[in-house]
């Protein structure tokens, strides 16, 4: 609860308990013993009878502003008919002989009516509120609930790319948010030392000019920051928390952390798994062979969106840019991965007549490789 509303509803209660102390309605009367009341005492009951009155008033405040127009209209509607159709009736009770109604028995009928009316026309008219067209009075009481669409930027998304793609199209709308920690972290890895990380953070940084260049997307650089949270991931939660907006990632921990958080997320990756893969098996690509793989005589590449390339045999291609044949392409919700092997070897195997013990033999490596991808896929999960 914001500071401001709470000084206020405590002012409130106070008003009103000050008024029942000073105006005093609990009097000198000889129902419930309160004539045998010191006027000290009574102004205190008085009092409290005022704060508890403003804690009701305040109780049905927050209750009132969770509901719909709609809804409102309804029950205010509703109750005002009740409490005509209760005054018609008690009306017609009033007029009645007292040898056939008591004068008692009539006051009570009436109030009862009142109170029965008047609570049934609120809660029918307020059940019944949303099927009222409020667009036939001419927008003038529209109920637009007018909430913005955050979403929030990842540093991993944006490095990724898809993102541009994706908000160009249209299928994402709303405002896309850019904490300034974000850009800060973009810049670190931009100035990195370490040549891919460098290539990566420019690449980040290119995404982001893509973005802003967008006529049709709403970008925001927001500079509100938490400094008693050290982790990116953390503030990107609790900025999340704070705006009632969406992440966007390719990170799978922070989907996990971010979901059991309570912030709604949404991930590229999932959004790509849903769909067909860029590579299909049998297309070329030429990558740049940067280290060694986890098995033997492995090379592995990276593409310019952070996807990993296991290229079998490319171990002695080290440092060097090689044409492949693409194998097999496994997308997961933590990223995808391309499996490959050299183009060369490709074009080797289509010459080369195979009889049943080389088929048997090739079979077993087919098999292999999709055990050792199997492999690769749980030890990065």
């Amino acid at each position: 609860m914001k500071l401001d509303v709470l000084i206020i509803r405590v002012g409130f209660v106070g008003l009103l308990a000050l008024l029942g102390y000073l105006l005093l309605p609990i009097g000198p009367a000889h129902h419930f013993g309160l004539d045998q009341l010191d006027d000290l005492t009574r102004r205190a009951l008085s009092g409290l009878l005022g704060a508890a009155l403003g804690l009701l008033i305040i109780g049905f405040e927050m209750r009132v502003k969770r509901s719909s127009l709609k809804t409102l209209i309804g029950a205010a509607v509703g109750s005002i008919l009740g409490i005509a159709g209760a005054f018609l009736i008690g009306v017609l009770i009033s007029i009645q002989k007292e040898s056939a109604v008591p004068a008692e028995m009539q006051s009570f009928l009436t109030i009862v009516l009142a109170f029965f009316m008047g609570y049934v026309g609120l809660m029918v008219g307020a059940a019944k509120g949303d099927f009222l067209d409020l667009s036939a009075l001419g927008g003038i009481f529209s109920d637009k609930n007018v909430k913005v669409d955050y979403k929030i930027l990842d540093t991993s998304v944006i490095i990724d790319g898809r993102i541009a793609d994706v908000a160009e199209t249209g299928f994402i709308g709303g405002t896309l948010i850019i904490p300034s920690f974000i850009l800060a972290e973009l810049q670190q890895v931009a100035d990195s030392a370490d040549s891919s990380k460098r290539q990566r953070g420019r690449r980040g940084l290119d995404m982001l000019q893509r973005l802003r260049n967008n006529s049709k997307l709403d970008i925001q650089i927001v500079e509100t920051d938490f400094p008693a949270v050290k982790e990116v991931d953390l503030k990107l939660i609790e900025l999340g928390k704070q705006l009632d907006a969406v992440i966007v990632t390719n990170d799978f921990n922070l989907n996990k952390v971010s979901q059991l958080r309570g912030v709604m997320v949404l991930n590229i990756n999932e959004l790509a798994n849903a769909l067909k893969p860029v590579v299909l098996p049998g297309e070329a690509m030429r990558v740049f062979i940067l280290k060694e793989g986890k098995e033997y005589n492995q090379g592995v590449a990276y593409l310019d969106d952070g996807t990993m390339v296991v290229v079998d045999n490319a171990r002695r291609l080290i440092g060097k840019t090689a044409d492949i044949a693409v194998t097999s392409v496994l997308q997961t919700t933590a990223g995808k991965m391309i499996f490959g092997r050299l183009w060369e070897e490709k074009e080797e195997n289509h010459d080369v007549t195979v009889g049943i013990h080389d088929s048997r033999s090739m079979g077993f490596r087919r098999g292999t490789r999709e055990l050792r991808q199997t492999t690769i896929i749980e030890e990065l999960d």
